[in-house]
């Protein structure tokens, strides 16, 4: 006599949609988590822009090293200033030379350069106003000749630092919702596919708590096998382009970890059971003739 070959069938049917429904949220996890990376990082990547700003201060032809070392010092207590470093007129020259090609100072008969010490400012003090106030603050010290900086540069950084900030918190929100839209879809077309059977266990007798329980259990393991598989996905790309994004996204940046990791696996419980309880609420309360639409 021949085994009944349908729950086999059915059993392989109910494990190919809960692995669609893990895929699908795994994947937009993964959206949401960079997402998350890059508003996390937004400020971070603006202030290593903007720290590239920098003064290029000359300093007088006779300068002795110890007066350099005590404008150094002093450039140093300034809170917006983020590093300095003194380039002599030998380095200048060989720098000059490099990109010329050529030994400039071969025909001339001496190296025309300064020395000079160049100074790299926090992102918080690179707005132009500030900028002004610094240069004078540079040209009051006795050794200093003259203080170079590029003011269309700043403001264009400026510029686009902004727009590129209101440009992602736009994209970021849009983003958002699809991405919660596709999981509270994903999800209900995994209850839609139960409906028959709710409507069965409430002929019966049961509950709605009792009917919600199986189907919250399942979205609950659904969230952390998705957040699991979504984190697993995001460190390995962040690892195996540690290189590339050097400066602006690091694993051993411990609170941006943990940040990322608690947020993709507070949502993907959060949205699944939630997009769950909705879903079976809304088919427990349809009649058995809405459940063929």
């Amino acid at each position: 006599m021949m085994k009944n070959p349908k729950p086999k069938k059915l059993k392989k049917r109910i494990f190919n949609s809960w692995i669609t429904s893990l895929v699908s949220i795994t994947l937009v996890l993964v959206m949401l988590g960079i997402l998350g990376l890059i508003l996390i990082n937004a400020k971070k990547l603006s202030d290593y822009v903007r720290e590239r700003i920098g003064f290029t201060l000359v300093l007088n032809d006779n300068i002795e090293n110890s007066d350099v070392t005590r404008i150094q010092e002093k450039l140093q207590t300034y809170e917006y200033v983020k590093s300095t470093t003194y380039i002599d007129k030998e380095e200048a020259g060989k720098e000059l030379a490099e990109e010329l090609g050529e030994d400039f100072t071969g025909f001339l008969g001496y190296n025309p350069l300064y020395s000079s010490i160049e100074v790299k400012l926090n992102a918080a003090y690179t707005n132009p106003d500030s900028l002004a106030v610094f240069e004078k603050e540079f040209l009051s010290i006795p050794q200093v000749t003259e203080v170079y900086y590029q003011k269309n540069l700043v403001s264009l950084i400026n510029q686009n630092v902004r727009r590129i900030s209101l440009g992602i918190l736009i994209i970021s929100s849009l983003l958002a919702f699809i991405f919660i839209a596709l999981i509270h879809n994903t999800i209900r077309i995994s209850v839609y596919s139960h409906r028959f059977t709710i409507n069965t266990m409430q002929m019966v007798g049961a509950t709605n708590d009792f009917i919600r329980k199986p189907f919250l259990l399942q979205s609950l393991w659904l969230g952390v096998f998705g957040s699991v598989a979504a984190n697993l996905i995001i460190f390995a790309g962040i690892y195996i382009y540690r290189n590339e994004l050097q400066g602006i996204i690091s694993l051993n940046d411990v609170n941006t970890t943990i940040i990322i990791f608690s947020g993709i696996t507070s949502a993907g419980l959060i949205f699944s059971m939630l997009s769950t309880y909705f879903a079976v609420s809304k088919f427990l309360k349809m009649k058995f003739d809405d459940l063929f639409y």
